[in-house]
C-alpha cells in the first residue's frame, strides 16, 4: 500500500516536449496511459487482501503469519523508496516504470507458482519493491505529462487523477480479486493471472507513453534518497505521528480485517471482503479529493475527528459482531486517514525549506510505512493470546492516544513567533 504524494513538489524534469498541438495531444494520451499503469500497479499490490482467509484455511496460517506477510510488503516499499524512488530524475521515467512493472510481473508469477509461506513472503517483498518505484515515478511522470499537455493550467486535474490512481487503485485490487475468487475457478491463481495480463498491457502502455526526462549523459554519483527532519520539530513530529496513525488504520484493513469478517463476523464471502476494503479506500480517496480546497489546519482537524470516530465505531462493530457498524466505522476511519495524511503532506511541505523538501517528505513516508507494518504485526502477535475484539480495542486505545498527541503538537506555535 502507498499513499498519494501529489502534495509533494514534482521531481525535476528534464526537457519536456509538447510545444506543438501534436505534441500536446501526444502528452495527453500519455497522461491517460500512465494513469492506467499507476492504477494497475497499485491495484495489484492489494490483490491478496481478500484472499488471506483462503491462505489461512489452505496452509494453516495464523493471523500472526498473515500480518508478517503483509509487513513484508511494507519493508519492500520502504527499501524501494529509499534506494530507487528518486532515480527517474537521472535515467528517465519510463525506464524506472518499466522495471517496476517487471518486478510486479515476477511477483504475480510467484503468487501463481505456490501458496507456501516462503514464496508468499518473497512475492510480497518483490511487490513492495515495485510499488515503491511506481509511487514516486508515476506521480512525477503524471505531473510532467499534465504540464506538457496543458501548459499553465491548474494542477487540479493532475492531483485528482494521481490520487484516484494511487489510493483508488489500492481499493480496486481487493474488489476485483474478491469478485474473481468468489465466482471464478482457481481463487488463489485466477486473480494473479488476470493482473499479470493487465501488467503486460501496462508494459506496453509505458512503452507508448512519451518520455518527459532527458537522460543525463553524465549522471551524479548514486546515493540513496536522503532523509531529514526540517523545520519546526514539534510540528514535524505531529505530521509524522499523523502519517503513522493513518497508515496503521489502512494497514489494518488490508491485512487482518478480511479474516475477522470471515471468521468472527461469519461472512466468508471473498466478494464481500473485497468490497469492504474497496469502500474504505474509495472513501479515503474521495475525501482527499473533496477536501482539496480546505486549509491544512481544517483538513487536519477533520481527519483527526473522523479517524477517532471511525475507530471507536469499528470497535463497537467488533464487540457487537455487527457487520454494518463495522463497515461504517471502517469507511469513516478511512476518510479520516486519507484527509489526515493529506494534511501531513501539506504540513511537511510547508515546514521544509525548498532545498530539503524532498528529504523531509521522504522522512514522512518512511515513518508512515513503519506505521503500516509495526501496528499490524503487533495486532497479529496480540491475537495469539487475546480475542480479536479485545485486540482491536487495545489498537483503538493506542490510536486515540496517538491522535491526541497529534492534536496537541499541532497546536504548538513555531519558536520564531512565540
Amino acid at each position: 500500500m502507498a499513499q498519494s504524494i501529489s502534495a509533494a513538489p514534482a521531481h525535476r524534469a528534464g526537457s519536456v516536449s509538447g510545444g506543438t498541438k501534436g505534441g500536446s495531444r501526444r502528452h495527453g494520451v500519455g497522461f491517460s496511459l500512465i494513469a492506467f499503469v499507476f492504477l494497475t500497479a497499485m491495484a495489484f499490490s492489494t490483490v491478496p487482501t481478500p484472499l488471506y482467509p483462503l491462505y489461512m484455511a489452505k496452509d494453516g496460517f495464523s493471523t500472526f503469519m498473515v500480518t508478517v506477510v503483509f509487513a513484508a510488503y511494507a519493508v519492500g516499499v520502504v527499501i524501494s523508496l529509499v534506494l530507487a524512488g528518486h532515480i527517474s530524475d537521472w535515467v528517465g521515467r519510463k525506464k524506472v516504470l518499466g522495471s517496476a512493472i517487471g518486478l510486479e510481473l515476477i511477483a504475480a508469477v510467484l503468487f501463481m507458482t505456490s501458496t507456501s509461506l516462503p514464496v508468499l513472503l518473497t512475492a510480497r517483498v518483490v511487490t513492495g519493491l515495485g510499488v515503491g518505484m511506481v509511487t514516486a515515478t508515476a506521480t512525477a511522470h503524471l505531473h510532467d505529462l499534465h504540464a506538457a499537455h496543458r501548459p499553465g493550467a491548474s494542477s487540479q486535474r493532475f492531483e485528482l487523477v494521481s490520487t484516484a490512481a494511487n489510493i483508488g487503485g489500492l481499493g480496486v485490487g481487493p474488489l476485483v480479486s474478491g469478485l474473481l475468487a468468489q465466482w471464478a475457478g482457481g481463487p488463489l491463481r485466477t486473480p494473479y493471472l488476470v493482473f499479470a495480463a493487465l501488467l503486460l498491457v501496462s508494459l506496453a502502455a509505458v512503452a507508448l507513453a512519451p518520455e518527459t526526462v532527458e537522460e543525463r549523459l553524465v549522471r551524479p554519483a548514486y546515493r540513496p534518497q536522503r532523509i531529514s527532519v526540517d523545520g519546526d520539530r514539534a510540528r514535524y513530529a505531529a505530521a509524522a505521528a499523523a502519517g503513522f496513525a493513518s497508515f496503521a488504520v489502512l494497514g489494518l484493513f488490508t491485512s487482518v480485517a478480511p479474516g475477522f469478517v470471515a471468521g468472527s463476523l461469519h461472512h466468508p464471502s471473498r466478494a464481500l471482503a473485497g468490497l469492504i476494503v474497496f469502500a474504505v479506500y474509495g472513501a479515503s480517496a474521495t475525501a482527499q479529493s473533496l477536501t482539496a480546497k480546505l486549509s491544512t489546519t481544517a483538513r487536519r482537524g477533520l481527519g483527526l475527528l473522523a479517524q477517532a470516530v471511525g475507530a471507536v465505531t469499528l470497535v463497537v462493530g467488533t464487540h457487537t459482531a455487527d457487520l454494518t457498524t463495522f463497515l461504517v466505522g471502517g469507511v469513516v476511519a478511512g476518510i479520516g486517514a486519507g484527509v489526515l495524511f493529506k494534511a501531513s503532506l501539506g504540513t511537511v511541505a510547508a515546514l521544509a525549506t525548498p532545498a530539503k523538501r524532498s528529504e523531509a517528505l521522504a522522512g514522512l513516508f518512511l515513518i508512515s510505512y513503519v506505521g503500516l507494518a509495526v501496528p499490524v504485526v503487533a495486532v497479529g502477535v496480540a491475537s495469539r493470546s487475546l480475542a480479536m475484539p479485545d485486540v482491536l480495542t487495545w489498537f483503538t486505545a493506542v490510536l486515540l492516544v496517538l491522535l491526541g498527541a497529534v492534536a496537541v503538537l499541532s497546536r504548538r506555535r513555531p519558536a520564531a513567533t512565540r
